[in-house]
């Protein structure tokens, strides 16, 4: 095969696997989005609460769903191995760890209290937090099942599958989610709690779509979704070996972003407004973005499965080249025309008048956003290419050495110590970001990678 047949094999794949990906990202953004949206028409408090409490409640889950979503690697490698009768079990692996991570996620809602004492927000903003981050962490069962359960799918490369249960979730969670805050279609005005009920409901609606489809006689007949329900001591070692690190990762990244926001919140609360209204539009960016990262790790661990890296390093370049297509668009979007987007999230209880200090700091991070976004391109897609490989560990120790060393340590310094401001705060962000994507590009380069496997050998 030429080389430009390789390279538009390789785009072929890219978009097969990672456009209902995008799609599937695109239908989670748009619940995130409305959902922020509805509750930042529906007061600036809610808005303010939102996200500090969300991103708290994500926060705890995301070390589950970090390990929980190893599943897929697995699954990637077994099937470009050829081995499909190894499908069920290592799916099986990851239930058996969803359930018990379940339990510690309901427990965690009794940090609620504690947590958001500790926050040092205002007392209104943080009488919302707490009831939001209780009932997310009492349902967040359902959000780390749909991380094995969607391996399943994207590690074979049946991404439209799990475009389709995305897109019924969210069909169903936006009206939902606007009747139980608003009080609308005959259902009580929950405001900030009704949000949280509705993103749980989602939730569930999705854990029992992927069960209905995964657990049929074709899927036991071919890949033993049903009788390799047994736990495998090896195989659960290994998922736990590659997983464990995966979900520090996913944690250490998340608490970061955290941990800056409950910063920001300390600064003020119009500035903690700003930050938390252009993060929920910078998910307009980052989950399509995510979407292409599964992808690369999906093509990735189904290439070195068959032994090939070269079509590795050839799917992630051109995963890569489309992904930085579109950040390079969307920057512009938000450089060129911030004003659009922040006009969404205008609370119904604050006037234009009120809203422009807002509107005017909302700018200005829009463009931390604008500059980031291309590298976060960078660093997602070869995160997700390393994740493939099963280069887990070092993707959690150089994420959480930059996460302390480049955001976290220096802007706490800033913002107590010297009291800067936002926009100072905002510029270690970014600065984050870029050492992240440098970091990916080395490990990348050094070319490691090619020789990993998560799979034992065929026996």
């Amino acid at each position: 095969m030429s080389s430009t047949a390789a390279h538009r094999g390789a785009y072929r794949r890219v978009l097969a696997i990672g456009l209902p990906l995008v799609v599937s990202m695109g239908a989670t953004t748009l619940m995130l989005f409305t959902d922020r949206m509805f509750l930042g028409n529906y007061s600036l408090d809610a808005i303010a609460a939102a996200m500090p409490a969300g991103i708290a409640s994500f926060a705890i889950l995301s070390f589950f769903i970090g390990t929980a979503g190893y599943t897929g690697v697995f699954i990637a490698q077994y099937t470009g191995a050829g081995r499909p009768q190894r499908v069920g079990a290592a799916l099986w692996q990851g239930v058996w760890f969803c359930l018990l991570a379940g339990v510690f996620s309901a427990a965690a809602s009794l940090l609620a209290g504690p947590l958001f004492a500790l926050a040092g927000h205002p007392h209104d903003v943080r009488v919302l937090e707490e009831p939001y981050f209780r009932i997310l962490m009492l349902g967040g069962v359902f959000a780390i099942l749909d991380a094995a359960f969607s391996g399943f799918f994207t590690g074979r490369g049946l991404t439209r599958v799990v475009m389709a249960v995305n897109l019924t979730g969210a069909i169903l969670n936006i009206p939902l989610d606007y009747a139980l805050i608003y009080g609308a279609f005959g259902f009580p005005e929950l405001g900030i709690r009704g949000a949280a009920l509705a993103t749980v409901a989602g939730g569930a609606v999705s854990a029992a779509l992927f069960t209905a489809l995964i657990f049929t006689q074709k899927n036991e007949r071919l890949f033993r979704v049903r009788s390799a329900w047994a736990l495998d001591r090896d195989l659960f070692t290994r998922l736990m070996k590659y997983g464990l690190p995966g979900g520090v990762q996913f944690f250490l990244d998340i608490f970061a972003i955290t941990f800056f926001v409950f910063l920001v919140g300390r600064i003020g609360k119009e500035e903690l407004a700003a930050t938390n209204i252009v993060f929920s539009i910078n998910t307009l960016t980052f989950l399509p973005m995510v979407g292409f990262s599964v992808a690369a790790s999906t093509l990735v661990g189904q290439a070195l499965g068959a032994g090939d890296p070269d079509a590795a390093h050839r799917d992630t370049m051109a995963t890569l080249r489309l992904t930085l297509g579109y950040m390079t668009a969307v920057a512009l979007l938000f450089v060129v025309f911030p004003e659009v987007f922040l006009v969404l999230f205008r609370p119904r209880d604050l006037d234009a008048a009120g809203y422009a200090a807002i509107t005017a700091t909302g700018v200005w991070l829009m463009r931390f956003v604008a500059v980031y976004s291309i590298f976060d391109a960078v660093g997602m897609i070869l995160f997700g290419a390393l994740k493939g490989a099963g280069d887990s560990r070092y993707l959690m120790l150089s994420m959480g050495g930059a996460a302390i060393l480049v955001m976290i340590l220096p802007t706490y310094v800033a913002v107590e110590t010297f009291g800067a401001g936002v926009y100072a705060a905002w510029a270690f962000l970014t600065a984050y970001v870029v050492a992240l994507a440098g970091l990916m590009w080395l490990r990348y380069r050094g070319g490691k990678w090619r020789r990993m496997r998560v799979i034992e050998g065929a026996g």
